[in-house]
């Protein structure tokens, strides 16, 4: 396990960093957006780029997902940019997000189990 200390509700396992590249961004709105993306459990970190507009994300895939962020973002009148990269990585973001999420209910099987 690392030393780094981490935000309460996040766990290191489940500890996923994101970067979401943003279209439609205002100071005022990015400001709104920052201070309420920063109040949610789970979240480890985030921050903004302003030069390249890109939206940095830590947070436990286990608590939160990519489509409780992006759901903000409309809320604020901010969009994801609509470049393939970043369309691609959004489906991957999800994929993952979601797979850590139906691990953190799985319980393993073993046939080695004692009855």
């Amino acid at each position: 396990m690392s030393d780094q200390k981490h935000r309460l509700g996040v766990s290191e396992v489940n500890l996923v960093v994101r970067h979401l590249k943003l279209e439609n961004v205002s100071d005022e709105t990015l400001a709104k957006l920052v201070e309420e993306i920063d109040q949610l459990y789970g979240l480890d970190s985030v921050s903004y780029e302003e030069k390249p507009q890109i939206l940095h994300l830590a947070y436990d895939a286990s608590r939160l997902n990519i489509d409780g962020f992006e759901d903000l973002l409309h809320q604020h009148g901010i969009e994801l940019s609509h470049d393939w990269w970043t369309r691609f990585k959004e489906g991957y973001y999800r994929f993952v997000d979601q797979n850590v999420a139906d691990n953190k209910t799985h319980e393993p099987w073993s046939c080695h189990k004692k009855k």
